[in-house]
């Protein structure tokens, strides 16, 4: 589950309640740290908390001083886990410095309601945040929501101008960003923190090795939905834990579209149907897409695949020449996975979000000892 999901519950509660709240954001990293600027905590005044700023070394100090350190307003702190440095015993930590603003419920609250808007939406969101200065926590937001541009707290400032301005920048080029503006004669630096748009996971395929890739996919926190043509299969008796179970007629592919499949370009899709003709008509459909996905895997040897999308083809009115299929294979994983040797349905699982998390990610899949670590490290501890 990711840090919000955690958060969400106890906020609800508290917001409902009335009861102020103190939340915690990494906004900087020196060093090396277990979690990256956007990682969030929140702090009930009854001792609870949701959400991590560290592995663990970190957040019995941040909630023990956090509410008298808020109580003029947000601040940034800073908190080391050097062993040399600070408070922290046993010299507990990664062996970095960590900034992490704290604020009342006053200024987090819109703030979560964005994040809330974006989670539930799957959409990106930035956040110009003021970081110092008499206007830290003020806010601007950039979604594609409402015009792309939300403005928080207060508007039609030349501040608040600025901040909206940074957040479409941070938006529109999907990276963070830091700067500093000049706020009545003074510097004040201001963050930008990009959210990706919440991964999805469209597992067509309602079979028994369709759970574990479900559980390993919820326990990253994405969308997960079950799509089989097979309505004893697709229930959600089955799949408790999906966001959506859609058992859909699959002779309407790939010439119709059923509403519930609603594929975000930053989604991944799963073929584990265990059918040739339901594979079939599923890659006819996904490749006569308007907007193609970022990840397709198919399940099983890429002969299948090959006479899949040969089938594909046909269905589709084309002839399946060898060029249009290697063409086609060229954007599918297939067979999906990484190389772990997998022999069971959750190892089989974790093959396959391996390599969904890697190009989701853009990442290498290396081993991190054999990857150049960063300027300002992100590492685990």
């Amino acid at each position: 589950m990711t840090d919000f999901e955690h958060i969400l519950p106890l906020w609800r509660e508290l917001e409902a309640a009335g009861a102020d709240y103190v939340l915690a954001t990494i906004v900087a990293v020196e060093g090396s740290s277990y979690r990256r600027p956007g990682a969030r905590m929140l702090l009930a005044q009854d001792g609870r908390r949701a959400g991590t700023v560290s592995g663990g070394c970190l957040e019995a100090a941040v909630a023990k001083k956090a509410w008298w350190l808020t109580a003029e307003g947000p601040v940034v702190e800073r908190y080391s886990t050097l062993e040399d440095d600070g408070d922290l015993p046993y010299g507990s930590g990664c062996g970095g410095i960590v900034h992490i603003l704290l604020e009342r419920s006053a200024t987090a609250e819109p703030l979560l309601q964005a994040l809330h808007a974006a989670f539930m939406a799957r959409i990106p969101l930035a956040i110009a945040t003021v970081l110092e200065g008499p206007c830290i926590g003020r806010r601007a937001f950039a979604s594609e929501m409402s015009n792309r541009t939300v403005a928080s707290l207060s508007d039609g400032d030349r501040l608040q101008g600025g901040l909206t301005f940074l957040a479409g920048r941070a938006l529109e080029n999907r990276t963070a960003l830091e700067t500093t503006v000049e706020v009545d004669g003074a510097s004040a630096r201001i963050w930008v923190d990009y959210r990706a748009a919440r991964p999805g996971l469209w597992i067509f395929g309602a079979g028994d090795d369709a759970r574990p890739l479900l559980n390993l996919a919820r326990e990253l926190g994405w969308f997960v939905a079950i799509v089989d043509g097979r309505s004893h299969l697709a229930t959600r008796a089955r799949f408790a834990g999906a966001d959506e179970v859609c058992a859909v007629d699959i002779r309407e592919f790939p010439t119709a579209t059923p509403s519930v499949l609603d594929l975000h370009f930053t989604d991944a899709a799963v073929l584990i149907t265990h059918s040739f003709e339901q594979d079939s008509r599923i890659l006819a459909w996904l490749l006569n897409r308007e907007h193609a996905i970022a990840y397709v895997g198919v399940l099983g040897p890429q002969r299948r695949t090959r006479e899949a999308l040969a089938e594909a083809a046909r269905l589709l009115q084309h002839v399946p020449t060898d060029k249009l299929i290697d063409q086609w294979l060229e954007d599918l994983h297939a067979p999906t996975g990484l190389d772990l040797g997998a022999d069971t349905p959750a190892s089989i699982a974790l093959s396959i979000i391996s390599e969904v998390q890697k190009v989701l990610a853009a990442s290498t899949a290396l081993p991190l000892r054999n990857v150049r670590a960063p300027s300002t490290a992100t590492a685990l501890g």
